[in-house]
């Protein structure tokens, strides 16, 4: 077995080659034409050879990944070749292959690996895979053994590309295998990037968590005592021997069993100067935080003397993986990972024994309060964590929308997983929902309810009495949901933002949420449905039929109606997409009338008087601006005799001169060019030819009119449409969407910002 293994640099050399995309051969000439037509294309021609490539399918490229990992984090001895076999029995057919074999010496795993290549990732319970893995583990084992004595031994199930229930999980585990998905490959590949061999701890602290470290030392001299009411050690222990025991919670998807978790994940070049500032000598007097977890059980602790207030002795450390956690200083700790003084020098530890996760959490956020800020969706997802058993109900009901706005932004099963922005994500035309827009859609669905601080004032569609059985009830609705979209609305899914795309964008999946949570109200109002009792397949059934009409509404648009929901902003796109999603819903289903939609049917008539007079009022504020600064720009003090013709100004003077005779005693002085009219400004704009040209010109054009065989007086016409609208919106009249969009289109193209300034 051993003779089949490659080792340390080689294995790192073939780390690398594994990563790249495509697979190289080296052909003689004579058989390029051959590879060529089985897919392979030239890579580079040599003297005597032709080196081909071809991209790896997904499975092989999958295994790729999982080996180079664990050579990259520090694994010493893997499995040279894909034909790797052990034998774990004496007949001739009881020899198995093997995907992946890693040892370093105390450890080994045997990974197999699962991949698919289907679109959307399907669902798969390995039972066959797990089941076969039982039936060879102690004959490999003992295989294993025979060569490498002692060495402790863990299966692997690697998975690419499937959708792993929580039951799948809990089974494969039960069967003593580990889990490793795709997205835990990438954390330990990044990983290995920022810290090389260390990274293996955190790899093993997961596969082998609880299970005892070989030959490590236990013991260190501590003094103990007690803050806040808990009981604490200070002490001094080498940073390699913590290492081993040390495990920090990154926020990542390879700690997603460990909740909470709350580390954002090392920073590569603040590592790098750590290591440096170490190697030169330096070193660091501020303690490492840490909580060891002793299994609810108090740490042996041997006393030599002390008081009432503290004690010294000798502390007993667990000598199990896993089994302390950093909460305070992993760059400190892992800047020693490649250094000699690891072995040699002591970094100082307050360290407190079973400390629960939320205390863990609380304490993370109080020492960075004043450090580095916590981003902004980190500070959400530890507050779902700490306000998850909070006394506050309301604080809960937060908690709880806040955990199944991040389970459909991040979990594999959430058909939106990948398009929503998560962290520090780059926005895209594809990945442009937000978290936000998530959890104000669950903040006003119904689903969850309202509560005050003390009491529940209503208790939604789906509260189950506690936030872990509502979240299971939720989450699947929303799912089922969201996959009905995207089948039934496939085209939108496929294109982007910026292509046409309207609905899977934070106003209309905001809306959708809402508009799921009306539907469930209205069933169990009028007891369709029993949110509280039903099973996810029921409920949803029941729901279904109303979403298809949302869906059908949709689909039924023309582009140019898709483009008009766009081209709405803020709280009033959402408000449009959610009354025009209720409609749809209500015109198949009679007695679907939510609270509002007949108002706002009623009242849609006028509806854009409001948001187009607020419009118009800021261009006029504008030009009021802009006008009179580019005159004053251009003719110096003779501005107004210039560039203003006669009768608007001697007008203007007229009406402040009657201003200031009926103003208030110690008013300000009435200016002229307050007392302007928006036709007054209209007329100034097309004064004078060469005025326009010099100062005016294409800024204040409309784009459609900005060409040379357009003419000048044209080009300011875009004012008649404003006064016109202008005058009749202070009258009875109703501006219609197209006179808003048309407004609208001039507020943005003339650059009015709506400041003032």
């Amino acid at each position: 077995m051993l003779d089949q293994l490659i080792s340390d640099a080689s294995a790192l050399r073939m780390a690398n080659k594994r990563l790249k995309y495509d697979e190289l051969k080296s052909v003689a000439p004579s058989e390029r034409a051959e590879y060529e037509a089985s897919g392979w294309v030239l890579d580079r021609q040599l003297k005597r050879s032709s080196r081909m490539r071809r991209p790896k399918s997904h499975d092989i490229r999958f295994e790729d990944r999982v080996w180079a990992m664990l050579a990259k984090v520090g694994f010493t001895s893997l499995n040279r070749k894909r034909s790797f076999t052990i034998n774990y029995g004496g007949a001739a057919n009881q020899k198995k292959q093997i995907d992946i074999f890693a040892t370093d010496g105390d450890v080994a795993l045997v990974v197999e690996c699962k991949s698919s290549g289907a679109e959307r990732p399907p669902s798969s319970a390995f039972k066959s895979d797990v089941e076969a893995i039982q039936g060879y583990r102690e004959g490999v084992i003992r295989a294993i053994r025979e060569e490498l004595p002692d060495v402790k031994v863990k299966f692997v199930l690697a998975t690419n590309n499937f959708r792993v229930s929580d039951d799948t999980k809990s089974r494969i585990d039960g069967a003593g295998v580990f889990h490793l998905d795709d997205e835990a490959v990438e954390y330990y590949l990044e990983l290995a990037a920022h810290l090389g061999s260390a990274a293996k701890f955190q790899l093993l602290g997961n596969v082998f968590q609880g299970t005892k470290i070989q030959q490590i030392a236990s013991t260190v001299p501590a003094i103990r005592g007690r803050m806040g009411g808990t009981e604490y050690f200070t002490f001094m222990i080498e940073p390699h021997r913590l290492l081993k025991l040390a495990y920090v919670l990154h926020r990542s998807k390879a700690n997603d069993q460990w909740m909470p978790t709350y580390q954002r994940i090392i920073k590569k070049g603040r590592l790098k100067k750590v290591r440096e500032f170490v190697d030169g000598g330096g070193f660091f007097p501020n303690s490492l935080v840490l909580s060891i977890d002793a299994d609810g059980r108090r740490l042996r602790f041997d006393k030599a003397g002390g008081g009432d207030l503290s004690s010294v002795g000798i502390l007993h450390l667990p000598q199990n993986y896993h089994s302390i956690y950093v909460i305070d200083g992993q760059h400190r700790l892992y800047g020693y990972t490649e250094s000699a003084r690891g072995n040699s020098e002591l970094v100082p530890v307050v360290a407190f024994v079973n400390l629960e996760r939320k205390k863990q959490v609380e304490l993370f956020m109080q020492i960075n309060e004043n450090q580095q800020a916590v981003p902004a969706n980190l500070r959400s997802t530890l507050n779902s964590d700490l306000l998850w058993e909070s006394e506050n109900p309301k604080l809960r009901a937060r908690a709880l929308r806040l955990r199944v706005a991040q389970h459909l932004g991040e979990h594999r099963n959430s058909p939106l997983r990948g398009r929503v922005i998560i962290g520090e994500d780059k926005q895209n035309h594809y990945r442009c929902i937000s978290l936000d827009a998530i959890g104000r859609g669950l903040d006003k669905s119904g689903l969850v309810g309202s509560f005050s601080s003390s009491a529940m004032v209503d208790p939604g569609v789906f509260y189950r009495g506690e936030n872990d059985a509502t979240f299971r009830a939720i989450v699947p609705i929303l799912e089922r949901a969201f996959e009905l979209f995207i089948r039934e609305l496939p085209g939108q899914w496929n294109i982007g933002k910026g292509e046409g795309g309207f609905v899977f964008i934070n106003p209309s999946v905001e809306a959708l949420i809402r508009v799921t949570g009306d539907i469930g109200v209205h069933l169990a109002k009028n007891d369709a449905i029993d949110g509280r009792n039903d099973g996810a397949d029921e409920l949803f059934a029941k729901i279904e039929p109303y979403l298809l009409a949302v869906t059908n509404y949709i689909a039924s648009l023309t582009f140019e109606e898709g483009v008009a929901f766009k081209k709405s902003y803020g709280s009033a796109a959402v408000i449009k997409y959610w009354r025009r999603y209720q409609e749809a819903v209500a015109k198949e289903f009679e007695g679907f009338n939510p609270p509002g939609l007949q108002d706002f049917l009623d009242g849609e008539v006028r509806q854009f008087n409001t948001d187009t007079f607020v419009l118009i009022g800021e261009v006029e504020s504008y030009l009021k601006r802009e006008v009179r600064r580019r005159l004053q720009d251009k003719f110096g003090a003779s501005w107004y005799r210039v560039g203003v013709p006669q009768k608007v100004y001697q007008g203007a003077k007229t009406l402040a001169a009657e201003k200031e005779w009926a103003k208030p005693e110690g008013a300000t002085e009435v200016d002229w060019w307050d007392c302007l009219h928006l036709s007054d400004y209209h007329q100034i704009l097309s004064y004078k030819q060469e005025i326009w040209a010099e100062v005016f010109g294409d800024d204040f054009t409309s784009p459609a009119d900005r060409n040379p065989r357009t003419s000048w007086k044209t080009k300011s016409s875009w004012m008649n449409e404003l006064i016109r609208i202008r005058n009749q919106n202070a009258h009875e009249y109703s501006v219609t969407e197209k006179e808003f969009e048309a407004i609208s289109s001039l507020h943005s193209w003339l650059g009015v910002s709506g400041t003032g300034e």
